[in-house]
Parts: C-alpha cells; structure tokens; sequence
C-alpha cells in the first residue's frame, strides 16, 4: 500500500491517453453479455441527440419569424409565433429528459460492466492478495474500482454525447451562418474585394483564439488533476488504516502521532487543491470574459449590413443565434477543459489498475513455482515439494531447494526461528505465492482449508461467518448448533441469525474457536494451520487439536505453531533451519510420548455427543 506521507506521480503510461480509454471502452462495446444493450444505449444517444439539434434548428427559424413580427408590429403572427414558442418548448422537454434517461443508463451499465470486470481481475485467483507484493503496483485499487470508474464513464459518455452535439450542431448552423450573412465589402485604399460568409470566418477566428488561450492557460490542469486523485486516495487511506488499526492505536495511546500522519496525508491535499484552485482562477479570467463577448461580437459584427438595410431585424437575431450555435460547438474545448482534465485523471487511473493486473497475469504466466493439482503419479493423494524454492518478488531467497511429502491423513508440524518463511511456505501451497522455482503438488483444492491467525469474518448474520465460504443455508440449524457447542460456543447458538460486526464483537479467541466449528461444518480432507490456536490458552487448544483425533482423525493436518505441546498432535515434523542461502527444509520424526487428550468441559462434552449423532446421521 503506499505510503500516506507522500503522493507518488502515477507512472508514466505506456500507451497514449486515447489508446488507453478505447481499451477500456472496446471491452464493454464487445462484450458478449453487454454489446448489445450498450450499442442500443448508444444508439438511443445519438438519435436523440439528432432529435434535440431538429429542435435548435427550428427555434433558430422561429428566432427569425418572432422579431420580424415585432418589426412588423403584426399581432396574428406574434401569438402565433407563441404557440409555436410553446409548441418547440414542449419539444426540447421530452427530447431531453429522454436523452438524459439514455445517457444516465449507458453510464450506469458501462460503469456496473467495468467495476465487474475489475473486481473479477482483482479477486482472481488470490490477485488481490499478490498486489501487495509487486513493486510498482497500482495503489488504492479499491478506490480505483470505487470511485474512478464512476468518473471515468460518467465523464466520458457526458464528453463524447456533448462532442458529438457540437459536431452536429456546427454541421447544421455552419449553412444557416453561411446564408445569413451574406458577403462583406471591405475596401483597402483604391482596391475592393468580398468576404463570402464572413460571419463564418469570424465565429471560426473567435472560437481559435479562444482555445489557444485556453490550452496555453489551462494546460497545467491536467497533471494537477491527476496528483490531486492520488492525494485524495492517500488520505482516504490513511483513514481507513486508523479505522481498521483502531484498538491498537487506543491502547498505546497513539492519537497525536496518527492525526500529525493525517495531517500530513491531507496537506497534500490541500497543496494540490491550492494549485487546482490557482489553474482555475486563472482559466476564469479567459472565460468570463469570452462568454460575456459571445453574445455582443455577432451583432456587432452583422450590424453594418442591419444598418445598411441589408437585413431585417429578425435575420439579425437569426444570425447571431447561429453565430452563438457555431461558436458553442466550436469552443467545446474551451468550455469541457477542466472537465476533460479531471475526467483524463480519472481514466489514467482506472488504466493503471488495468496495466497492473496485465503484468500480474504476465507474472503468473512465467516459468514460476509450478502448483500442480490432483493425484500424483502413482495416483496418491499427497502434499509434495519438489526442488522447491522460495523468494520475493524482488529475487531474494527465502526457502532453498525443499524436498518434502506428506501423505493423506498424516498430521504435521512446521517449525522454525521467525522469518524463515513459514508463512509463506503455506502461500505457495494455497497458490497465492508465485515466486521461486520448483514445484508442489497439493490435493484438490476443494478438499482443502486454510486456517491463519485471525480467521476471515464476513458481513452479515452469524451463520454466514460460520458457513463461510459455502452459502449460509447450506448447512442446517441442527449441525450449526453442534459444531458451536462442540468448540465451545454454545452461547452463539441463539444469535445465528443476528447480524453485526463479528470481527468486533468475538474476541480473537473466540473467532479462533469460529473457525474450528466452520472446520467441523465443511469436513476437508487436507487442513492447513497456520498459528491458528495462537489466541487460545492451553486447555482450549488441547479440545480443539483433540478435534483432528475424533471427528477429524481421517483429515491430513498441515500445521505452524510455536505453542509447546503443538507436536503431540502431530506424527512428525518439518523444521526450516536458517541458512544464508535460504532457510533449509528437515523432516523429523515426533520425539515423546503422545500428548493426552485435554478433558473437556461438560458444554463440549455435550456438543461432541451432540455432533457425533448429527453425523451418524448424516
């Protein structure tokens, strides 16, 4: 994750900026579930979009036709000009709240497909996980995913419907101008030539002038829209570490040191918002000023051939409300500038996070630790290393050449001094840990179950923490009860179907005992500790080690403890002996007598009767 003391420039990408938003629009445009639906969408746009321009072009004849009739003082033709009034008002209403309706769906539905296929990105095949372990790793994915998709479509179908309007909008006035304006005169001493369609030539010199300026002003937006995303991202994660760390920070009292962090984290935020603000101020004194003109320059300018007679007063409002159309579409730069900055930020973003799940996929696709899956050649379930090595991401070494196998049912320990990668050993057999050479081959995975330190508590009612990862109606009430009361946490057994935060509620402890009733529920055949009693004292670990003895004695067990008495529960043991190469894998054998069987108190003693016949039944 990054660091919240300082926003780091988003990398340069590798593709140009367009290049990198069609990769993101192409998808949803070709997608086999969603083409459809979204050229439809588009489609809609457009049409309606030609609908509201049918609307423009009538009101500009109407402009025409209304002040003639003020000019001509005709009264038949001024209500009825009314009703067309009226008449073009009821038009322009439904043509655009329908192309709003049409644009708000293809937002919607393009952001709901590319937020979809970024979580499943994310998710696959522990992604998100290896993500924290790449250097240069796209940060903050959750907010990436979140928040810049919403942006980067909602900003993009608002841009490309009001670019297409522009194009057509300057289409169809661009003739009307072109007509209008007629000629003009102009005399250099004894020389005289004509201007056709000067009205023309002016809209375009107006709308050039206004977006070099724009672009020579406004320029720096673009970069400080997209430090402002990461200073915003920064703090918001700095945020919600303190939530999640909040126990720890309380108890050593570490307040002051996290708001000088925040602080911190914000007052990059506060840096990049002053430049934005500046950037915008400064892009202000240009635009003010240009909208005001844009209502004066065309009368000024088509005023000689008003006073000349040339023209009437209603072709004069008709003239400069086609100059207004002409030079609208023609300054859609200038006018979507900050918009286009932000949106580019938001985009850059949401192609980062896309780059980074290629060089993850590009990652798992190189010659890595090989993770093969089902029965080995003799066509024996085991847990197999061979000439396995293990590292970081950066090439380190962190377990050297490990020859090992375990066979189905077999129950064994792994020890060894802190840092020599037990953990990790553990990562690679899940498959989360790509790096190093060699190979293992597991069990199928769905007879497998992982059980670190601090167990995996989902949102919602009890049952579903303790039926996790299968549905919460999987299991019925009867067997729930059992298992609870047999780990010894009968007094959950009526709040099954409460909801709450559980990960706060349950100490670790009992989260710990959590997992060991979710353990009875599913029933693997391989199952993996990973300091898994750490929380629990030593008479509760000893009832539910005595589990892999009674109801799961047929279950192979794979365990990491430091607990003394752990190896008792165990036929053997792995030990990983440090070495400045990369610690070593030794197999030794259990040394000692077993260890007895912890006595249980009556409630588990209860729940493991109870259990036994829900199995037998079953």
């Amino acid at each position: 994750m990054p660091d919240t003391t300082e926003a780091q420039p988003e990398s340069a990408p590798r593709q140009g900026f367009l290049r990198r938003f069609w990769r993101l629009a192409r998808g949803y445009y070709a997608s086999p579930q969603d083409r459809k639906r979204a050229w439809l969408l588009t489609i809609g746009v457009i049409v309606l979009t030609l609908a509201q321009i049918m609307v423009q072009l009538r009101f500009n004849i109407w402009n025409r036709d209304f002040f003639n009739a003020l000019e001509n003082r005709d009264r038949a033709a001024f209500f009825g000009q009314m009703w067309m009034f009226g008449a073009l008002i009821i038009a322009a209403m439904v043509t655009a709240v329908a192309q709003l309706w049409a644009r708000q769906a293809l937002m919607l539905d393009w952001r709901r497909w590319l937020v979809h296929r970024l979580q499943g990105r994310w998710l696959e095949g522990g992604r998100h996980y290896q993500l924290n372990f790449m250097p240069d790793a796209a940060d903050n994915p959750d907010q990436r995913i979140s928040e810049n998709t919403r942006w980067a479509t909602a900003m993009a179908v608002d841009l490309l419907v009001g670019l297409l309007g522009s194009i057509l909008t300057l289409a169809s006035f661009l003739g009307i101008l072109w007509t209008l304006s007629g000629p003009l005169h102009v005399a250099f001493g004894a020389n005289e030539f004509e201007i056709p369609g000067y009205m023309v030539w002016a809209a375009l010199i107006y709308a050039v002038v206004g977006s070099v300026l724009t672009w020579f002003i406004g320029g720096p937006m673009v970069d400080i829209n997209i430090r402002r995303n990461e200073a915003e991202s920064n703090h918001r994660f700095a945020l919600i570490r303190m939530r999640e760390s909040s126990e720890g920070i309380a108890l050593i009292r570490g307040e002051a040191d996290e708001e000088r962090g925040l602080k911190r984290a914000f007052g990059q935020v506060v840096g990049v918002m002053k430049d934005l603000y500046g950037s915008e101020r400064r892009l202000m004194w240009l635009t003010s000023a240009y909208g005001m003109a844009a209502g004066v320059v065309p009368i000024l300018v088509a005023s000689p051939r008003y006073f000349a007679g040339a023209i009437t007063l209603g072709v004069l409002m008709q003239i400069t409300q086609a100059f207004l159309e002409v030079t609208r579409s023609l300054n859609w730069f200038v006018d979507k500038f900050p918009i286009l900055a932000d949106w580019r930020s938001h985009v850059e973003r949401v192609a980062a996070l896309e780059d980074t799940f290629d060089e993850a996929e590009a990652m798992e696709s190189e010659q890595r630790i090989t993770v093969k899956e089902g029965p080995d050649e003799q066509g024996r379930e085991v847990l197999a290393f061979r000439d396995l090595q293990i590292g970081h991401a950066d090439g380190n070494v962190v377990i050297q050449e490990a020859n090992a196998e375990i066979k189905a049912g077999e129950k064994v320990l792994i020890v060894g001094e802190s840092g020599t990668g037990k953990s990790t050993l553990f990562r690679a057999i899940a498959g989360l840990w790509p790096w190093g050479a060699g190979e293992i081959r597991i069990p199928p995975r769905d007879r497998m179950m992982f059980m670190p330190q601090r167990p995996y508590i989902p949102l919602g009612p009890l049952r579903a923490a303790l039926a996790y990862p299968a549905a919460p109606k999987k299991f019925p009430d009867a067997a729930m009860a059992a298992a609870l009361e047999r780990c010894g946490l009968p007094h959950l057994v009526p709040r099954l179907e409460e909801e709450d935060r559980w990960d706060r509620v349950l100490s670790l402890g009992e989260q710990q005992r959590l997992a060991f009733a979710r353990l009875l529920l599913h029933r693997p055949r391989w199952v993996f500790l990973d300091e898994a009693t750490a929380a629990l004292d030593e008479e509760n670990q000893d009832v539910m080690m005595n589990l892999f003895r009674e109801e799961l004695a047929e279950s192979a067990l794979v365990s990491i403890g430091h607990r003394p008495g752990l190896d008792a529960y165990h036929d053997r043991t792995l030990h990983l002996s440090r070495a400045p190469d990369g610690a070593r894998l030794e197999v030794r054998r259990r040394v000692g007598p077993p260890r007895p069987k912890g006595k249980a108190g009556p409630l588990v003693a209860a729940g493991r009767g109870a259990l036994r016949r829900m199995l037998r039944r079953g």
